[in-house]
């Protein structure tokens, strides 16, 4: 972790917490004043699973999902959601009755590109937007374009952690929000109070992890 001012945010599923530091933190989007670690969730088979038995009680009783697409490195995660959904019967419409895992392609401009091998996944196809942390909501907004845009339908937006309630028309669910981390604050550059008392941030961070300073 980037300081020692760090704790874990507990819940009451076995292997479902947060990882959290409190200080300051420049993201390519804002300043943060936590920095919320989400490595073993998205890497860890237990903590992945965890996560994904609760994010599916979200969804296994209305939604149409027929792919995950997954950000941020959330890949193991959306696996074990989509055979949460397998497993308790969830509705498809795809012609496998299966979900696809999918992840994009970033272009030099921040866009998402599907090649023409994983296009079919997204066209015609209802999705599950899947991300790590939902806090400006630049990457989840840049995802539902792009899903529009290949002709695929928004069946949901969901994370890990969110301090936004919608995103983009869509409600956010995850398996932590604003209310269990209510001092969380985002800012943009020009704008953070933290900047202006002269406190200097701590690490640059995205969603591959953090670089102290």
């Amino acid at each position: 972790m980037p300081n020692n001012n760090s704790f874990k945010l507990l819940s009451k599923r076995k292997n479902l917490f947060l990882r959290l530091s409190k200080g300051h933190f420049a993201t390519s989007h804002s300043h943060i004043n936590y920095y919320i670690d989400v490595t073993t969730q998205k890497t860890r088979l237990s903590e992945a699973k965890a996560v994904a038995e609760e994010l599916v009680t979200y969804y296994q009783s209305n939604t149409i999902v027929d792919t995950i697409l997954c950000l941020d490195g959330t890949q193991v995660i959306g696996t074990c959601l989509a055979n949460e959904l397998t497993e308790a019967g969830f509705a498809n419409m795809n012609a496998h009755r299966t979900i696809y895992v999918v992840t994009p392609e970033h272009t030099s401009g921040s866009q998402l590109l599907f090649r023409d091998n994983l296009a079919p996944m997204i066209t015609g196809k209802n999705v599950l937007i899947l991300e790590a942390s939902i806090t400006t909501g630049y990457t989840a907004e840049a995802a539902i374009e792009a899903v529009k845009y290949y002709g695929g339908t928004v069946s949901g937006v969901a994370a890990i952690f969110t301090s936004l309630d919608e995103c983009g028309g869509y409600p956010v669910r995850a398996t932590f929000e604003l209310k269990d981390l209510p001092d969380y604050e985002s800012y943009s550059s020009h704008e953070c109070p933290l900047c202006k008392q002269g406190v200097k941030i701590d690490a640059l961070v995205n969603s591959f992890g953090y670089s102290k300073l």
